[in-house]
């Protein structure tokens, strides 16, 4: 074995996510890109393209907290509509329907930090989804 598969196995044996085509997630409004990936937290980059939303969804088992770093995001948080600019945030609590949008002309940057126990994809509740997903 040479030098470079060992190592490839010993990355995959230790579980390194490096090695996970999950880090970057690419969706019909955009991407995602995984930052930090614990126990009891995950940071995430999401990227809404100019027109894109993600669905109306809930998550059971975590909470977000959105910290808009580019752009201009049309949010619902529960029974709020909210305008968030560059610099302004928004705290997302578990069981919380939620969605964002982006009404812009130029890419969406968000910073997303979840925190609770579970931190999969498959822990979204959906409601509303433009794209047809469930």
């Amino acid at each position: 074995m040479t030098g470079v598969r060992k190592w490839i196995e010993y990355l995959k044996e230790k579980n390194y996510s490096e090695l996970s085509d999950n880090i970057i997630g690419y969706r019909p409004w955009g991407k995602y890109e995984v930052l930090v990936d614990e126990k009891n937290h995950k940071v995430k980059k999401l990227t809404l393209y100019p027109g894109g939303s993600i669905s109306l969804q809930l998550h059971n088992r975590r909470a977000e907290h959105w910290v808009v770093v580019e752009g201009i995001a049309e949010v619902i948080n529960g029974e709020k509509n909210i305008v968030l600019h560059e610099n302004e945030s928004t705290f997302i609590p578990c069981k919380t329907k939620h969605k964002v949008s982006n009404p812009g002309d130029k890419d969406l940057e968000i910073i997303e930090v979840q925190s609770g126990d579970y931190f999969e994809e498959d822990d979204i509740v959906r409601f509303e989804d433009v794209y047809g997903r469930k």
